[in-house]
């Protein structure tokens, strides 16, 4: 169980509701969809619950006495999101209690009545493996990230989509990780060092792949925070340093007219948005 809360401190007038996201398949998709409705809600904080891999009846029918008796605890009902595509375990979990919001009557009825088809409510499709050949594109091109994560070569970079630069901790690795395997794009990233900086121009292994190349920078006391945390009490996070650091690479993307994003205050998924919009399409 996690708690979902807004930025700002829980004061003693707020509310804490249990919310539940029920799946099929991962819940990945529920989940996400569900907090991001919630995160509206500046005022209320809320307990939530996932349960994936519903794929039986006695499951979900478990989960409905689960549900029930959270809502008996707390007096006040829970709020469900489900993503339940078996038509016997979306009729159990209409017998809960709680306020439901089945994803699939709110989209797939409207998307079949205007494509005049019918949805095949099949299990998993939407992180599964779905058609072979897309999903082996995925696992090729996260391969593909790691093999080129970090500057450890620099031989592959004709065959990437975008090459992500940047100093020490601004978050290349993990973006193109989620680049690779959420949408199949080719990513690899250098890190900039003290040495590049201070030549104020392109490594020479970069200066051909100008193109494909993507920044990101940071916020240098929340560059400072990261760094004391991998290496406390280092040259390598004193404020000093990282001051130097960011304020040479976002100089260098200025001047080399590289774009780039702060990524002081954003999310993965956030980070990545920006990169996509720049990436040429094919």
């Amino acid at each position: 169980m996690s708690v979902l809360a807004s930025e700002k401190q829980t004061t003693s007038t707020e509310k804490t509701y249990s919310v539940f996201f029920l799946s099929d398949g991962t819940g990945i998709t529920v989940e996400t969809l569900g907090n991001t409705l919630l995160t509206q809600f500046d005022h209320a904080s809320f307990n939530t619950t996932r349960h994936p891999y519903l794929d039986t009846a006695d499951k979900v029918s478990q989960v409905v006495k689960e549900i029930n008796r959270t809502c008996e605890k707390n007096a006040t009902p829970a709020i469900i999101f489900s993503t339940l595509v078996a038509s016997e375990s979306r009729k159990i979990i209409q017998q809960c209690n709680g306020l439901l919001f089945d994803l699939f009557d709110i989209f797939i009825a409207p998307i079949e009545n205007h494509l005049g088809l019918s949805a095949t409510k099949h299990v998993g499709l939407s992180h599964g493996m779905g058609k072979l050949d897309n999903y082996q594109d995925r696992i090729d091109t996260v391969h593909f990230s790691m093999a080129n994560d970090d500057g450890i070569t620099t031989r592959n970079y004709a065959e990437a989509d975008v090459i992500l630069i940047g100093v020490s901790r601004t978050g290349k690795t993990p973006t193109c990780l989620y680049l690779a395997l959420n949408y199949g794009i080719r990513a690899a990233n250098y890190p900039l060092n003290t040495d590049d900086l201070n030549s104020e121009k392109l490594p020479e292994a970069l200066k051909k792949f100008k193109n494909k190349l993507f920044g990101l920078t940071i916020n240098a006391n929340r560059l400072q925070q990261i760094r004391r945390e991998r290496r406390p009490n280092s040259d390598y996070a004193k404020r000093s340093q990282c001051q130097y650091e960011v304020r040479s690479v976002e100089a260098l993307y200025q001047t080399e007219n590289i774009p780039y994003v702060d990524t002081s205050t954003m999310s993965i998924e956030e980070i990545s948005t920006f990169i996509l919009q720049d990436i040429p399409k094919n």
